[in-house]
Parts: structure tokens; C-alpha cells; sequence
């Protein structure tokens, strides 16, 4: 039985107070958007699929948002996953999932559209088109609406969750989601069909059909062809925003009632990064690097703080202490921030450019938490993966953050990382005791005790870097690695922390799979697997009984070397990374020898054949392959 909107919220006030942080469920909130869904040619649920607080930090989503509501056609309204106690209120009640602004049901939409920010987050997808009421499979859904769409980073291999999607969209989705609208309003008002549509579709650059593309595999499992059907692209290109200082971004956020891991105002300064640390997928997917002007900031983030009440802004990016206009921003926002007392973070800054000034200026109003990333623990390892730091660089960031008032740093390393031995686990230990003894040595040291957190992932291979070749540590390797690290500490004042091993092992799974784990995925749904990031929510077993039950070795995917010459599930769709840049930088790792960031020397990477005879704005117009 179809329920209205208003029925919805007769239950709602019955219900909510029964689940934890009922606020996110209801809506209302400041700054979000409410249009008359009777003048609108698209409806748009935007589906984050994880809780509301970690959706709501997110920053595409609060783009697109803006976006799409800015079209007079098109009204688009979020959803999120309702976590466990809501979605039990939600079955034995009959609540279907919903839409925040107007509470409609999600299956009365025309486009539903996830986000895939986490090969773990997969599952969510289905849990929630199965709690919107809408079959799972594409091939099951053959009218236009609602037509399920995807994009995001994991978008750059998106084949293990193929199956249930109907298109993909590749890059960035400022320009390419308008574009793609524009194609869905004709269809559905001259009543074209959906396999119709999804063939003009497909022409759009940076929007991949899998349907329109058959896989076959040798004996070995490895794939032997992608074939496109006719007249599809062969390559689908993802999209590229060339002019980042005129896009399209929010002058206000939605302003949430409860509380979200990033509860603050984000001013994204920049899209991509110079750097080429050659286990980092983000680094490579979202190049070339583009930087807005500083005015331009300055702008956008005083609006954002007025607008929304917020009393803290981040400046985003992949590497934001390497933004050019960095001390010009901080100088500018100054004075501002300390009349309305507004503070800054830096969540990514890099250890060789941090400075006294960029210090000065982030604790200007008040300090937030200091964190820098060496990855490696040696400088062999440190070379091996192009970090292109030095332990010099490491003691000059932590020793000028103590001299500062800091008495306690946060480090990221990864544990198995490519050519990685028990020696290089034990100089993570090893450099961590360094900065201790060193805070200890300095004259004019704070008085608190020092407190070093060394925080500690599991590496995993990702589609589109140097590493995508690698095999992951199995299971054991990594918790063998985990145990060293922790015995090989025996100061008080180091923290060590690490990340459940089973988690990276599925995610190693996922994010070089192919097609044939949708099935895989469709069977540990049905067993119960979903918020598999949760710890209290992962079952591993249920996920090995399923890869068993289709006869799937996890360990072909996730613990085998490949052939640099393989094709890869992700091999016909291009990010703008030349394969050869990619093979060159692969073994100049096992060499352990560095290539120089993009402002220091061009490595021909070869991006800028994406960008319509643009080029990359760090480098000389030499920068091409």
C-alpha cells in the first residue's frame, strides 16, 4: 500500500523517539531545499549510502545537491541509510525508504543516484533500494523510472557492483550530471524507453552503460576481452572540470540538527595533487591538479560561515598546505575568522611544506588537533611508494609543532605495502621514538607530557596507480605485521593504532573485482551483510560462505600478482593515466627510485588529452605525452 508524505509523518511522531538520534530521519533542517514536486519535470534522490553523519560531511554530495536544484526542472532531495534500530522500525511498519524534504517514498522518484565513496559501502546499495521497495538487478527494472545511477571514486571500477546499476558516471559530475538530465527530461516526456535511453546515454563523455559491454574470460579466470556492443564508445573518458575557479559551488550548506563526523564548514581550494605517492588512488583519479583563486575562497567561505552559523572552516584538498595561494588565503580569512571567531583545519597537510607561518595562522583563533602523514617508516619505503620525504622533514614538522604549545602529533603509516619487510615495520615503531626522545630534548618544551599517536591502515592495491598490479598481504601476513609493530613499542608515551585486517582483506577483494562478484555480493546481502565498514555490522564469514557457495577464491583478487600486460576490469575506462606512466612508475618503485612532483619536473602522465588541448596548471605547456 502506497503512503503519502503526510501519512508518513503521523508515523514518524509515533516512532522516532524510539531509534537513536531520531533528528536525522525527519528533515527541516536550515538551508535545505523545498520546491512544488507538481512543477518539476526530474525527481532526484541523491543516496549517500551510509548513516546521516557520515553523508552529511560529505562534500559532492552537498554540491550536486546544489546543482541539481538549481535547475527549475529538477528537484533533488537526499537519503541516506538508516541505521539498524530505524531500519527495524521501518520494516515492521511499512515505512518505505524515503526522501528527507518531502518524506516521499524513494521508488516514486525518477532518477535514484549513490554516491560510492567505499567499496565496502556496496552492500548498503542494496539494502536500500531493497527497503525503497525496488528490485535489485537492472536487468529486473525495465521501465525508464526510477533509473538507478552511480558515481564517485569507486566509480573508476565499478564492476563488482555493475549489476545493479544502470549507468555510471566517470569524474567529476559538475558538468556531465547536467548534461545527463538534459537527455533523461526528453526521453521521459516523448516516452522513449529505458534501453533507448540508456544507448543516447551512453554517448555522453564520462557515462559508462555496463550493459552495453559483454566480458569474457580465459580459462584462468583472467579476462580475456571487453567488448562494447555497436555503436558504443570502446573507452568511456571520465569528465574533468577544466576552469575549477568558475564551477558551480554552494554559497550555503544544509545545516544538520545532530552532529556529523565533519561538523564544519568545507571550502574545497583545490581538485587533484602534484605529488604521485604512488599507493594513493585519489591522487591519481582526480588529475590533473586545478586550484581556485584566493578572492575566489575568501568569498565562498565567508558566505559559507554567515550562512550557516558554523565556527569552524577546513580547507580541502588532497594536499592543502600545497595550494599556491596558501599564506595569501590564511592571510585574507584572518581577519575575518578572529572577528567572528571562526577557526581553520587542515586536515592534509604535507610534512615538507609545513612551516611557522602555516602554524601561526591555523592556531590564530584556536588550536585544532595536528596531523601529518610519513606512511612509511623507513626511507627506502618511503621511496618505494614516491613520498619524497625525508625523516629530516618528519623531526622539522613536529619539532616547529612542540615549539608551537602542540605536545602531542598524530602519524599515518600503512602496513604492507609493496617490497615491505619486518625492518621497515620496526623503523615505524622506531621513528615514532625518535620525535619522543626529540620533544624531550628540546629546551623550551611544553609542559604536558608528549603523546604520539601512530595510527596504522592496511594497504590495499587500488585500480588506476602504479600499485594496481600488486598483490594485497593475506590475512595472516597483515596480522602477523599488526602483532610485530605492537611488540616492537614499549614506550607509554606511543600510541598504536590499527584497523580490523578482515575489513582491508574484502576491500582488497572489491576493489580490483570484476563482474562475477555482483553474485558474491547478492548472496552475503542475503545473509544479512550490510554496513560492513561497522565493526559490530561485518561478518567475515558470511562473505567467505558466499564466495564459496559461487564458487569464488577470494585470493585471486585480492593476493595475486598481475601480469602487467593483463586486462584489468577497469582497462575501458580511462582516468586520464596513460597505462605506460603507470608501469614506468610501478617499477621505479621496485627500484625504490622517485619521480619529482608535477611542479618540479613533468613525468608525462599523460592527463592532459583529456582536457581539450588544456594543460595542467603546475607545469609548461610541454606537459603531454
Amino acid at each position: 500500500m502506497k503512503i503519502t508524505g503526510q501519512e508518513l509523518r503521523e508515523k514518524l511522531d509515533r516512532l522516532l523517539l524510539t531509534v537513536q538520534k531520531p533528528a536525522q530521519y525527519i528533515g527541516g533542517e536550515l538551508n535545505s531545499v523545498i520546491k512544488d514536486a507538481s512543477k518539476v519535470d526530474i525527481r532526484f534522490a541523491f543516496c549517500f549510502p551510509d548513516t546521516y553523519e557520515i553523508g552529511m560531511s560529505h562534500i559532492g554530495m552537498k554540491i550536486l545537491y546544489t546543482l541539481l536544484n538549481k535547475r527549475e526542472d529538477t528537484w533533488c532531495e537526499r537519503v541516506f541509510a538508516p541505521w539498524i534500530d530505524f531500519e527495524k522500525v521501518m520494516r515492521d511498519n511499512e515505512i518505505p525508504l524515503y526522501a528527507l524534504e518531502s518524506l516521499d517514498p524513494v521508488a516514486d522518484f525518477d532518477v535514484v543516484g549513490f554516491t560510492l565513496q567505499y567499496e565496502m559501502s556496496y552492500t548498503n546499495v542494496l539494502n536500500m533500494l531493497n527497503l525503497a521497495g525496488i528490485p535489485l538487478l537492472s536487468k529486473d527494472r525495465d521501465e525508464l523510472t526510477p533509473l538507478i545511477v552511480a558515481g564517485g571514486p569507486c566509480a573508476c571500477n565499478p564492476e563488482p557492483i555493475a549489476d545493479f546499476i544502470d549507468l555510471f558516471m566517470l569524474g567529476e559530475g559538475e558538468e556531465v550530471m547536467g548534461e545527463l538530465m538534459d537527455v533523461f527530461k526528453e526521453c521521459k516526456l516523448s516516452g522513449v524507453g529505458k534501453k533507448e535511453f540508456l544507448r543516447r546515454a551512453a554517448q555522453i563523455e564520462g557515462v559508462y552503460v555496463p550493459s552495453l559491454y559483454d566480458v569474457t574470460y580465459h580459462e584462468d579466470g583472467t579476462i580475456a576481452a571487453i567488448t562494447p556492443q555497436e555503436w558504443i564508445p570502446a573507452v568511456v573518458h571520465k569528465r574533468i572540470i577544466s576552469d575549477f575557479d568558475k564551477v558551480l559551488y554552494p554559497d550555503n550548506f544544509v545545516v544538520p540538527y545532530t552532529g556529523t563526523v565533519h561538523d564544519r564548514a568545507v571550502l574545497e581550494i583545490m581538485r587533484g595533487c602534484i605529488r604521485g605517492c604512488r599507493f594513493c588512488q585519489a591522487g591519481y583519479i582526480y588529475r590533473p591538479l586545478r586550484e581556485k583563486n584566493s578572492d575566489t575562497l575568501c568569498r565562498q567561505g565567508k558566505s559559507l560561515c554567515d550562512t550557516t552559523g558554523y565556527e569552524e572552516l577546513s580547507l580541502s584538498s588532497l594536499s592543502t598546505s600545497d595550494y599556491s595561494q596558501i599564506e595569501r588565503l590564511l592571510n585574507d580569512l584572518l581577519d575575518y575568522s578572529k572577528d567572528e571567531k571562526v577557526s581553520f583545519s587542515m586536515p592534509s597537510m604535507r610534512i615538507d611544506n609545513f612551516s611557522e607561518e602555516l602554524l601561526e595562522k591555523i592556531s590564530a583563533v584556536r588550536k585544532s588537533g595536528l596531523t601529518f602523514a610519513p606512511e612509511a617508516g623507513t626511507q627506502r619505503m618511503r621511496d618505494v611508494i614516491n613520498k619524497n620525504i625525508t625523516e629530516a622533514d618528519i623531526f622539522k614538522s613536529c619539532l616547529l609543532a612542540f615549539a608551537g604549545g602542540y605536545s602531542s602529533v598524530k602519524l599515518y603509516f600503512m602496513l604492507g605495502l609493496p617490497t615491505e619487510t619486518m625492518e621497515d615495520i620496526e623503523g615505524i615503531v622506531h621513528l615514532a621514538q625518535k620525535i619522543v626522545d626529540a620533544y624531550y630534548q628540546m629546551p623550551n618544551r611544553p609542559k604536558k607530557p608528549v603523546n604520539v599517536t601512530v595510527s596504522v591502515s592496511s594497504f590495499v592495491p587500488k585500480p588506476h596507480t602504479p600499485f594496481q598490479w600488486e598483490a594485497q598481504d593475506t590475512l595472516e601476513m597483515i596480522e602477523e605485521k599488526q602483532h610485530h609493530l605492537v611488540h616492537t613499542n614499549t614506550s607509554k608515551r606511543i600510541n598504536i593504532k590499527y584497523h580490523t585486517s578482515y575489513i582491508s582483506v574484502l576491500e582488497g577483494v572489491f576493489a580490483r573485482g570484476d563482474r562475477r562478484l555482483g553474485q558474491v555480493m547478492l548472496k552475503a546481502y542475503q545473509k544479512g551483510c550490510y554496513f560492513d565498514s561497522w565493526d559490530e555490522c561485518f561478518h567475515y564469514d558470511r562473505w567467505l560462505e558466499a564466495m564459496e557457495e559461487c564458487g569464488i577464491d577470494p585470493k585471486f583478487y585480492a593476493n595475486r600478482v598481475r601480469d602487467l600486460d593483463e586486462i584489468l576490469p577497469w582497462s575501458h575506462l580511462d582516468y586520464g593515466i596513460s597505462s605506460e606512466f603507470l608501469k614506468r612508475e610501478h617499477d621505479k618503485a621496485h627500484a625504490a627510485v622517485t619521480t619529482p612532483n608535477c611542479r618540479q619536473q613533468c613525468s608525462g602522465c599523460g592527463v592532459t588529452k583529456l582536457m581539450g588541448g588544456g594543460k595542467c596548471v603546475v607545469v609548461s605547456d610541454s606537459c603531454s605525452l
